[in-house]
Parts: C-alpha cells; sequence; structure tokens
C-alpha cells in the first residue's frame, strides 16, 4: 500500500513538468511570425523553406 501511494505522489508531482514540455514547442510555433516556422533543433523562429 505504502508503494503505490509514494507512486502516485510521484506521478502527480511530475505530471505538471511533462504537460510543460508538450506545451512548448507548441507555444514557440505559436510566436513565430508570418513565413517562419519553429525548428526545434535550433530551437528558433527560422525562414519557412519554399518549394
Amino acid at each position: 500500500m505504502k508503494t503505490k501511494v509514494t507512486a502516485a505522489v510521484i506521478a502527480l508531482m511530475l505530471a505538471p513538468t511533462a504537460i510543460w514540455a508538450m506545451c512548448s514547442a507548441e507555444e514557440h510555433a505559436a510566436s513565430c511570425k508570418d513565413g517562419y516556422v519553429w525548428d526545434g533543433a535550433k530551437s528558433e523562429c527560422v525562414a519557412k523553406p519554399t518549394t
């Protein structure tokens, strides 16, 4: 029982960190100006490639 409670507490403590990490890239992508896209490898907005 004690192990289950401990595991639940740890999972609840880590949940906000995981959610923040998933939303982070989306927030950056939304902040790029028109004609630019988010490059996760460079962690910055780069000019959108043209085809």
